[in-house]
């Protein structure tokens, strides 16, 4: 339940989907989320990184941890479904 209520708040999904291909910076991020506001994306991303999904990079932007890109891997199937059942 831990993980559905993390997963759950919003912005949450969103975040870890942009960051599924590279890190990103804070302005690049929230350039992709181009509706979350500054302060509700530093709330996610504070808790995706206490979750240990998101890590702060050495570069000052923020990506997957191999846990986080073991979970986007999981979503997977769902997006490739998603993305049938759309062309249906």
């Amino acid at each position: 339940m831990a993980l559905l209520d993390i997963l759950g708040r919003r912005w949450s999904l969103r975040i870890l989907w942009e960051l599924r291909d590279a890190p990103l910076t804070s302005r690049t991020l929230r350039t992709a989320c181009d509706e979350a506001s500054p302060t509700v994306l530093q709330a996610r991303l504070d808790d995706l990184r206490e979750a240990g999904f998101v890590e702060l990079g050495e570069a000052g932007g923020y990506g997957l941890t191999a846990l986080g890109r073991e979970l986007c891997e999981t979503f997977m199937p769902l997006h490739r479904f998603a993305e049938r059942w759309k062309k249906s």
